[in-house]
């Protein structure tokens, strides 16, 4: 009972369907990262342009997923404005975005007994607004 093996027979099928699978996964995970941005772009919009709503937001994960690294917010008290790197942000990825806007505060403006809150203003895929240089206390009095 001689003939072909099984391995002989059914070789070329697993290794297509191996294939086949693979780029499956690729496009899939593409497809999710294309998402993940327009999720983040429409959500931007919404606040930027029209002030919210909010709800419902992008995760922390689908933001660093497609791209969007920074959250630019704004005090609502002195109108300074900040760029914040999401991926520095301590809470889990699974955080929608709107929930961060309680625990940012303005430094600039507050006193030690109050720091006034933020608005979220939209997510960049780039730094947009310029951080403060940072001087030495001492230094200050010195010019």
């Amino acid at each position: 009972m001689g003939g072909r093996s099984r391995h002989s027979i059914f070789s070329g099928r697993i290794i297509a369907a191996k294939v086949a699978a693979e780029h499956a996964a690729r496009e899939a995970a593409k497809a999710i990262r294309e998402r993940d941005r327009t999720a983040c772009l429409l959500w931007s919009e919404q606040m930027e342009g029209f002030g919210g709503p909010a709800q419902p937001s992008p995760t922390i994960a689908q933001c660093l997923s497609g791209g969007y690294c920074w959250l630019e917010i704004m005090c609502k008290r002195c109108d300074t404005m900040a760029s914040i790197p999401l991926d520095a942000v301590r809470r889990p990825r699974e955080t929608p975005i709107w929930k961060l806007e309680t625990s940012f505060r303005c430094r600039s403006c507050g006193t030690s007994r109050y720091r006034p809150p933020v608005r979220l203003i939209r997510l960049t895929m780039e730094r947009s607004v310029r951080p403060y240089p940072w001087v030495h206390p001492d230094e200050d009095d010195r010019h």
